[in-house]
C-alpha cells in the first residue's frame, strides 16, 4: 500500500503541478488578450447605422437609402413574443448566466470531435452576450484567440451593461437575411409588418434565422425553414412561453414570405426619389445618409405623381406608335430556344417598372390570333392571345427615310411571326393581351406649387430601371418658342402693351462677310403684316418676336432670362429670343411659375424638412417666423400674419399681363386643344429646329405643369411633330384627370390694372361692329384713350459685326 501510496501521491502532485502551469499559462493569454480587447465602452453610446427613409407630403413612404437595412426599436418596443423566440432559439438561460455557458461549451466541445473527423465547420457556444462581444467588436473568423476574446468581453459587458441593454443592442444588430439586421428592418423585408403585428409563428421564423438566414430562406429552402420555425415554437412551448394549444396552431400555421419592395416602394416616383437622394448626399454625405437615421418628409404628392406618369407614358405611346412598329425586342429560333422558351424568357432583363407589361413569346398564329406565353412575376408560366385589336397600330415603321408606314395589318403574320419576344400588356377581357413597344423617344413631366415652389411630381423619362437619366432636371435642351413669355416679359416692361403692333414680315440679318445671312421663319412660312403683341403670342410669330427683341436689345432679353433662371448667361444673340439657348424642364418650368404668382422669385422645392433619428429638426425649408401659431386654443385673435420674403421678378401687373396673353393661346392660339377643358388655364407651346425638341408649359392659378418630349440623340421627331401635336396632348391628359372634380378659381388680377374692351387684331378700342373683342388688360396710363400713343414696331433688318458672339444660331424656335 506505501509503493501504491506514493504512487498515487506522485500523480496527484504532478497533476497539481501541470494544472498550475496551465493555470498560469492561461493566465498569460488572458492577460496577454486583455491587453488586445477593443474598447467596449463607447457600447453605452451606441447608434447603429440605421437606414434613412424619404415621404411623401401625406406621410407615405417612398425610398430607403441604406448600405445596412437597419431600423432601431427600443426593447420596451419590441414584443414579448418576439423576445421570448429569440431566447428560446439562441439562449434560454440568458438571464441567469454571467455571459458565457459553460455547460454549452462543454456539449460544443465534445460535438466538435466529430466535426473535425468530418471536416465540417466547428460549432460555438456563444450565448446573446458573446454574439453581442462578436458582431460589435470582433471579426467572424472561427479561431482559439477569437474565442478566447469573445469570452473575455462577454464578461465584462455582463458587468457593465443590464441584461435588457445587451438584449437590446443584440435584437437591433443581429443580421436576419436579405440584407436586413435588426428584428423591426425583417419583419417589415419578411412580412410586411410592424413588429406588434408578427404572429407565434412569424416571430418563431425570424427566431430561425440568426444561425444561418440563407440556409432557412422562405422559398428557396421552404421545407427546412418551416422546420426549424417549428423548433422554435417547440423550445419556446418547453419554456413555457407558449401553451400546447397556442403553440400546435402556430406550428400548423402555413409560412408565407409577401415583404414589401425595396428601396422605392413607389417605383412610379423613382427619378423624384433619386433627386432627393442627390441633394441629401450633397447636404450630410455617405455615412450620415445610408446610417443615419434620416427621416426626410418630401413635397411629393403621390396621387399626382401617379398621374404624371401614366400621362407621360401615354403621351410618349402615343407620339411612338405613329412612327410605326419597329418590330420583336428578340427572336428565338424553332428549333433551338422556342424549346424551352420559358428558360430563355427569364434570362431576359425588363425593366420592373414597366409592369403591367410583360415580355412574352408568340408560340403560334391563326387568322384570328397569336398565341402567346410568358413569366409571371413569380416565374410561373402563362399563357394568353392577342387579337386583331390589340395589334391594329402595328403598321411597319418605315425602314428608310422618308418612307411611309405599312398597310394596317389584316391578320395577326402581318406584323408577328413564331419566336418573336414582344412585349405585351393586359386588356380588361382576361387573357387578352395588346401588343406594346418601348418607345425610342423620351420625356419629363414636372409640377409644381407656383406659389412655394414645392414640387409636387416629377417624372424623369419613360422608364428608371432602363434609364436613370432625369431629363427634367439634367437634360439641357433648346425651349424654343416656350421661351418666347421672357422676351415680352422685357418688352412689356420696355414700354410696350399688349395692344403694341409689331411687323410680322420678312427679316433679314447678314452675319458676317464670310457667313451666310440669317433669315428666321414663321413656322406657317407666311407673313401677316402689322399684329398685336398678344397675336403674336397666340400664334407663336416668330419674326415678330426678332423685331421685337431688336427694338428692346437683347442685353435686356438675357437680363430677363437670368432673372427667371432660365438661362444664366445667355449669348446677346437675336436667335436666343426665339429659344436657341438651353436650358432644362425643371428651370423652365419654375420661370413660368413666376408668372402666374404674380412675379414672385421661387425655387423648385424637393423637401420640406429632414430630422435626425432622435426627432430633432436638421433643416426645414420655411424658416418664416410665425407669432401666433403657437396658440393652445382659439380665443377669437387674429389669426397668423405670415411674412412673404419672396423677392419680385418683374411687377404684378406685367405678370398678369402674360398671363392674360398665355391664357389666349390655349383659347385661340397653339395650345387650343387645352381650352377644350374648361378650365382657367394657360400656357406655351414650344418647338426647336427640325422638330428636335417638342414642349408645353403651363399653368392653373395654383399649379404650374412642364412636359418636354425629345430623343436622347438628338434626332428630330419627325414632320408635323410639333409640340403643340407632341407635348400639348400629355400637358391636356394631365391636367384633365388632375381637376376633373377640382373647382379652378379664375386667374387673379393685381391692383392698377385695368381690362379695356380693344379688337383682338388691331389692338384700337373696340366698336359695337368689330368682331373680334376682347378684354385686354393694362398697366393704368397705358390702356387706349389715356392720351398714351400706341407703339408699332416696323423695322427689320440691318447689318451685324462679323464676331463670334454675334452669329445668329439656326432659326430657334419655331412654334
Amino acid at each position: 500500500m506505501g509503493v501504491w501510496a506514493r504512487l498515487f501521491g506522485n500523480l496527484a502532485g504532478t497533476a497539481m503541478t501541470l494544472a498550475a502551469v496551465a493555470a498560469f499559462a492561461l493566465l498569460l493569454v488572458v492577460r496577454h488578450l486583455s491587453g488586445e480587447l477593443p474598447n467596449y465602452q463607447h457600447l453605452s453610446d451606441y447608434a447603429p447605422p440605421v437606414m434613412s427613409r424619404a415621404h411623401a407630403g401625406d406621410g407615405g413612404l417612398i425610398a430607403e437609402y441604406a448600405q445596412e437595412r437597419r431600423l432601431f426599436v427600443p426593447l420596451d418596443a419590441i414584443p414579448t413574443r418576439l423576445i421570448d423566440a429569440f431566447l428560446a432559439a439562441e439562449d434560454k438561460g440568458f438571464y441567469d448566466h454571467i455571459g458565457i455557458d459553460f455547460m454549452g461549451i462543454v456539449r460544443a466541445a465534445f460535438r466538435n470531435v466529430a466535426h473535425v473527423v468530418r471536416g465540417e465547420r466547428l460549432e460555438g457556444a456563444s450565448t446573446i452576450t458573446q454574439q453581442v462581444a462578436k458582431n460589435f467588436l470582433l471579426s467572424s473568423e472561427v479561431t482559439f484567440k477569437r474565442k478566447m476574446q469573445e469570452i473575455l468581453l462577454a464578461l465584462r459587458l455582463e458587468r457593465a451593461f443590464t441584461k435588457r441593454q445587451l438584449l437590446e443592442l443584440y435584437l437591433n444588430e443581429i443580421y436576419l437575411g436579405m440584407g436586413t439586421y435588426g428584428v423591426a428592418a425583417a419583419a417589415l423585408d419578411y412580412f410586411d409588418k410592424p413588429l406588434d403585428a408578427l404572429t407565434y409563428a412569424e416571430a418563431a421564423y425570424l427566431a430561425a434565422l440568426p444561425k444561418a438566414p440563407n440556409n432557412y430562406h422562405p422559398t428557396r429552402n421552404r421545407a427546412r425553414a418551416l422546420a426549424r420555425r417549428n423548433w422554435v415554437l417547440d423550445r419556446m412551448e418547453a419554456n413555457g412561453a407558449l401553451d400546447p394549444a397556442t403553440a400546435a396552431l402556430a406550428r400548423a400555421e402555413d409560412l408565407t414570405a409577401h415583404g414589401r419592395r425595396r428601396g422605392a416602394p413607389h417605383a412610379e416616383a423613382a427619378h423624384y426619389v433619386e433627386e432627393v437622394r442627390r441633394k441629401l448626399y450633397d447636404l450630410y454625405g455617405e455615412k450620415q445618409l445610408y446610417g443615419g437615421g434620416l427621416s426626410i418628409r418630401t413635397t411629393l404628392d403621390l396621387d399626382t405623381q401617379r398621374i404624371a406618369v401614366r400621362a407621360l407614358r401615354a403621351g410618349l405611346t402615343a407620339y411612338d406608335r405613329r412612327q410605326g412598329y419597329r418590330g420583336a425586342v428578340a427572336q428565338f429560333a424553332e428549333d433551338e430556344k422556342l424549346a424551352a422558351w420559358w428558360v430563355h424568357l427569364a434570362d431576359m432583363r425588363m425593366p420592373s417598372d414597366l409592369a403591367p407589361w410583360r415580355l412574352a413569346v408568340v408560340l403560334s398564329l391563326d387568322e384570328a390570333e397569336a398565341h402567346i406565353g410568358m413569366l409571371t412575376r413569380d416565374a410561373a408560366i402563362a399563357h394568353g392571345r392577342i387579337g386583331l385589336k390589340g395589334l391594329a397600330w402595328a403598321r411597319r415603321a418605315p425602314e428608310k427615310e422618308g418612307g411611309g408606314l405599312g398597310r394596317k395589318p389584316t391578320r395577326p403574320a402581318d406584323v408577328l411571326a413564331v419566336g418573336d419576344v414582344v412585349w405585351v400588356s393586359p386588356t380588361r377581357n382576361r387573357g387578352l393581351y395588346e401588343l406594346q413597344q418601348v418607345p425610342e423617344v423620351n420625356g419629363a413631366l414636372v409640377a409644381l406649387d407656383p406659389h412655394t415652389g414645392r414640387v409636387r411630381a416629377m417624372v424623369g423619362g419613360f422608364s428608371f430601371a432602363a434609364s436613370e437619366f432625369n431629363r427634367a432636371t439634367q437634360a439641357q435642351r433648346q425651349p424654343g418658342s416656350a421661351f418666347k413669355p421672357f422676351v415680352y416679359a422685357a418688352a412689356l416692361d420696355a414700354g410696350f402693351t399688349p395692344a403694341s403692333l409689331v411687323l410680322d414680315a420678312p427679316f433679314v440679318m447678314e452675319q458676317g462677310s464670310d457667313r451666310t445671312l440669317w433669315k428666321p421663319e414663321n413656322y406657317s412660312r407666311r407673313f401677316y403684316g402689322l399684329s398685336t403683341l398678344r397675336l403674336g403670342m397666340e400664334k407663336s410669330r416668330n419674326l415678330m418676336t426678332v423685331r421685337m427683341a431688336q427694338e428692346i436689345g437683347m442685353d435686356a432679353v438675357a437680363d430677363y432670362a437670368a432673372r427667371f433662371g432660365v438661362i444664366e448667361r445667355m449669348p446677346r444673340v437675336l436667335a436666343m429670343a426665339l429659344g436657341a439657348g438651353e436650358t432644362t424642364l425643371m428651370r423652365l418650368t419654375s420661370a413660368y411659375a413666376m408668372l402666374v404668382n404674380g412675379g414672385k422669385r421661387i425655387e423648385p422645392v424637393f423637401i420640406d424638412r429632414i430630422q435626425d433619428r432622435y426627432g430633432k429638426t436638421l433643416y426645414r425649408n420655411d424658416t418664416r417666423p410665425c407669432v401666433g401659431c403657437t396658440a393652445e386654443a382659439w380665443a377669437a385673435q387674429a389669426p397668423p400674419d405670415l411674412p412673404d420674403p419672396r423677392t419680385d421678378v418683374i411687377s404684378p401687373q406685367t405678370a398678369y399681363q402674360l398671363v392674360s396673353m398665355l391664357e389666349g393661346v390655349v383659347v385661340r392660339g397653339t395650345g387650343r386643344r387645352i381650352g377644350r377643358l374648361g378650365k382657367p388655364l394657360a400656357g406655351k407651346t414650344g418647338t426647336t429646329n427640325d422638330n428636335r425638341d417638342a414642349w408645353f408649359v403651363g399653368f392653373s392659378p395654383d399649379l404650374a405643369v412642364g412636359v418636354y418630349v425629345g430623343r436622347d440623340d438628338y434626332t428630330p421627331l419627325g414632320t408635323g411633330e410639333a409640340g403643340g401635336r407632341v407635348a400639348a396632348p400629355i400637358f391636356e391628359r394631365f391636367m384633365r384627370e388632375l381637376l376633373r372634380d377640382t373647382p379652378v378659381p379664375p386667374f387673379r388680377i393685381p391692383a392698377a390694372v385695368n381690362l379695356v374692351r380693344i379688337d383682338a387684331k388691331t389692338g384700337r378700342p373696340a366698336r359695337p361692329e368689330d368682331k373680334t373683342v376682347i378684354l385686354e388688360a393694362f398697366k393704368v396710363g397705358t390702356e387706349p384713350g389715356s392720351g398714351r400713343k400706341q407703339r408699332v414696331v416696323r423695322g427689320g433688318t440691318r447689318k451685324t459685326p462679323p464676331s463670334d458672339d454675334a452669329v445668329g444660331v439656326g432659326t430657334g424656335g419655331l412654334y
